[in-house]
């Protein structure tokens, strides 16, 4: 259980690197998550106007960290820059690539391992980091959410390391690498990742800690895997289609309804707006999927009836966020009343004040961090 070389500042505060939120939160989330210097983030705010400047941008200081040495903002920007690639751009995997390469190469000396855990013939990216004590306090499972790549959130793994808990984060069918070199698509019954993982490691008593979607997967693995004794569900909700207005909801109803003229639609966005565009073609990627309607509404399926919460009978922590952008606030309630069945639900919600108001706490993740070792010792983990 050696002591590990790196070391990880999680800074505090939520900045206005970009007027436009869509790029705000990826900037404010490198920044947030210990690998991304604050000027580089500002200047990158101040060049980045749409989709073929964010990747100029990003690759141009990949490239220059990389020159001058500063390989853990490298690692982070070149994931950075592929983020808001097209699927079908050739860069977009070279990147992954070296920001993986970098990745490993920086933190080797800190014990931690990549393993491919066999999973329906195929393999499931995970990654251990050993608890950084004599007597390890158990065993914390960490995830992320719909297209995620576990290595961005070691600085929060490293966290329940250096208290005692031995980290093992997992990319499920359809995240990061598992998509990428395995070509596993997207699966929301969670605990069948969750159950590979734990059989692989041999753990009978974990934590699982979702992030992000990952705070709805998590909820639904816990609902028919009995080895996870305790949920920590960050930024998701318990019914993605209760998330518009009442309205908004009956339009889509409506919309998916009237497949070929929805699907033409969809076309025509696409062709118009470059946000829409990647978001669509990110979900075919991630799902497998070739219709983009039938693609996005693998999403609405991510339901209460999916999740089974009347199953889930571990202790829960809901962490939410007053101001997130993508899971407004009034799902924090119907998450918390929707697990009745639960041995105890304790909820948080963090505001503008704590700089941890948006989406999983991005502004202030080491306060996030506090919360749930809190909440552990609270529930008697040591």
């Amino acid at each position: 259980m050696g002591a590990h070389t790196s070391r990880f500042d999680l800074p505090v505060g939520y900045h206005r690197f970009h007027e436009n939120q869509m790029f705000n939160f990826q900037l404010n989330r490198w920044h947030s998550l210990g690998f991304a210097r604050f000027e580089d983030m500002e200047r990158a705010g101040r060049s980045i106007r749409d989709f073929s400047d964010w990747k100029t941008e990003m690759l141009r200081l990949a490239e220059e960290a990389e020159s001058e040495g500063r390989l853990r903002n490298a690692a982070i920007y070149y994931r950075g820059a592929a983020f808001y690639m097209m699927t079908d751009d050739p860069d977009r995997d070279r990147c992954y690539d070296r920001f993986i390469d970098l990745f490993y190469a920086l933190f080797r000396d800190d014990g931690i391992e990549r393993h491919r855990v066999p999973y329906r013939g195929s393999s499931l990216y995970a990654l251990t980091v050993p608890a950084d004590a004599d007597a390890a306090k158990g065993t914390v499972l960490m995830h992320g959410g719909f297209d995620s790549w576990v290595e961005e959130f070691y600085a929060m793994m490293r966290v329940f390391a250096d208290h005692g808990y031995e980290v093992i984060a997992f990319e499920g069918p359809g995240q990061g690498g598992t998509r990428k070199d395995f070509h596993l698509f997207w699966d929301q019954e969670w605990e069948k990742p969750t159950g590979a993982v734990l059989d692989y490691f041999a753990r009978d008593d974990a934590t699982l800690y979702g992030i992000s979607m990952g705070g709805y997967l998590c909820l639904r693995a816990a609902a028919f895997e009995p080895r996870i004794k305790r949920v920590v569900s960050s930024g998701g909700a318990v019914d993605y289609g209760e998330i518009p207005p009442r309205v908004a909801q009956w339009l889509m109803k409506v919309f998916l309804h009237f497949e070929n003229f929805s699907t033409k639609q969809m076309e025509k966005q696409m062709k118009k707006d470059l946000y829409q565009r990647w978001l669509i073609e990110n979900s075919m990627y991630i799902t497998g999927i070739e219709r983009p309607l039938d693609a996005m509404t693998t999403m609405l399926e991510m339901t209460r009836g999916n999740m089974h919460p009347e199953r889930i009978t571990q202790d829960v922590l809901v962490l939410s966020s007053q101001e997130d952008h993508f899971i407004p606030i009034k799902m924090h309630e119907k998450t918390m009343q929707a697990l009745s069945h639960a041995r105890s639900v304790t909820g948080r919600i963090f505001a503008r004040e704590e700089q941890a108001q948006n989406h999983c706490q991005i502004g202030n993740v080491g306060l996030a961090c506090e919360v749930v070792l809190g909440w552990l010792r609270g529930i008697g983990v040591a």
